[in-house]
């Protein structure tokens, strides 16, 4: 064989490699991280505020809970999904945003998947986070976002981050902004 058609296949099976192999999957996680870029952070005069706290959930043992149990505190919101590329690649960076601020911010880690799924993915990447499901057709008091969306909340209600796309959230830009939301 010639050594262009040797290069050639290789290139196709590199190609091939990301979408029918487990290093294609890693590969694409990967590279969705490496290209994540830091929220945008809204002043509090230009964001928008929740309409009411009243919005019932579902948590990870399935049992009914209501989110003004955070009201007056500080919230991070994440919309994903466990089949969703995106949303999973900024897990790894939730969970350390998560780790540090765990006691200070209430996080709310938002699907519309069953409970098995979402189970098995916790559990093969051994993540500890505290997951909420939504329940479908019940209102609520924010747009509900399309994974990978987020928000971050301040003690007033009034949405500080509006994130609708893949974002690498253990940074000091957000960290600053926690920090500063704490204080308030």
């Amino acid at each position: 064989m010639k050594r262009q058609t040797v290069y050639t296949l290789f290139v196709i099976a590199f190609i091939l490699s990301f979408f029918v192999t487990p290093l294609g999957d890693y590969s694409k996680l990967q590279l969705n991280r490496l290209f994540a870029s830091s929220p945008t952070i809204i002043e509090a005069e230009n964001g928008g505020r929740l309409s009411s706290y009243d919005w019932r959930l579902k948590d990870s043992d399935w049992n009914l809970f209501n989110f003004q149990r955070s009201e007056g505190k500080v919230i991070f919101i994440n919309f994903w999904a466990s089949w969703h590329l995106p949303s999973r690649a900024q897990f790894k960076d939730i969970e350390r945003l998560y780790h540090r601020y765990k006691n200070e911010v209430d996080f709310y880690l938002i699907t519309n998947e069953e409970q098995a799924p979402v189970e098995a993915f916790l559990a093969k990447n051994k993540y500890e986070l505290p997951i909420s499901y939504q329940i479908i057709g019940d209102p609520s008091p924010i747009k509900l976002l399309e994974p990978p969306g987020s928000y971050i909340i301040d003690k007033n209600g009034v949405i500080r981050v509006h994130q609708n796309d893949i974002s690498d959230w253990d940074n000091n830009a957000i960290h600053n902004l926690l920090e500063s939301l704490l204080k308030e």
